[in-house]
């Protein structure tokens, strides 16, 4: 086998939503440089990571709140995020859980994974490869995008109904 890949550390550039398809875009950008990385994910998840962005709690734990509960439950820790390669436009990633001296690796969507990066306070590194390929150079995000800046994020989560987390909206 091949040398593993490299790994460049990011952070959250942005949330963004297409103006074309409305779908959310979550944009990662590399923590020393300038490249950035845009995903698109679904509603749930954006809300997911809106919300811990924005510091916001529901009364009940969500499904990522619930995650983080569990992982320290279980006494355990997020190391890392790895946001690994990219398939058919699917973006794949894993959760790097360690338990005293055992590493354990799932499977997940980056989505999912960031937001749970969030709670756990977990940096999210990307493939170098995936900056190089898939990536945008330069300045700002995306151009086309419309950003949603902290007042647009405050009042779209204010919107929020926790009911609306289970609703889907093709």
């Amino acid at each position: 086998m091949g040398n593993p890949p490299t790994l460049v550390e990011t952070t959250i550039a942005q949330l963004a939503i297409d103006p074309q398809s409305q779908t959310p875009i979550v944009v990662l950008k590399e923590k020393d440089g300038k490249r950035v990385l845009p995903i698109y994910i679904g509603r749930t998840e954006a809300n997911a990571i809106a919300m811990e962005l924005a510091q916001k709690k529901f009364d009940r734990p969500l499904t990522h709140d619930l995650l983080q509960r569990v992982i320290v439950g279980l006494d355990a820790r997020l190391d890392r995020v790895v946001i690994s390669r990219v398939e058919d436009s699917t973006y794949f990633a894993e959760l790097q859980l360690r338990r005293e001296d055992h590493v354990i690796q799932i499977d997940a969507r980056p989505s999912d994974s960031i937001a749970v990066a969030l709670r756990l306070k977990a940096p999210v590194f990307v493939n170098v490869a995936l900056l190089e390929e898939e990536g945008v150079a330069g300045q700002g995000v995306i151009a086309a995008d419309a950003p949603m800046d902290s007042d647009a994020l405050k009042q779209y989560l204010e919107k929020l109904d926790p009911e609306d987390f289970g609703k889907f909206n093709p």
